[in-house]
């Protein structure tokens, strides 16, 4: 499943959605990566100030990839609405 993400809230989403079709609670999540479950709870809830490394490691306990690519269009512009 690809996910697009451009603010936090999103990538938090993101990693929640993936964590739960993995069956794994927080702290099990938690416990994978020894970070504590407040963290990953602060993560899932898009809180800005994430460090890197602490992504990575989420990403990584989850069997998932970052990719960086340019931003897609948008299928309707917004000065097409007006």
């Amino acid at each position: 499943m690809v996910s697009v993400v451009r603010i936090p809230s999103q990538m938090g989403a993101a990693i929640r959605r993936q964590r739960k079709l993995k069956g794994l609670s927080q702290t099990q999540l938690s416990e994978k990566t020894n970070l504590r479950q407040a963290t990953i709870s602060e993560l899932e809830g898009g809180k800005g100030g994430i460090q890197l490394k602490t992504l990575t490691d989420v990403l990584a306990a989850l069997d998932l990839e970052l990719v960086v690519q340019s931003r897609s269009k948008a299928a309707v512009e917004i000065e097409d609405l007006f």
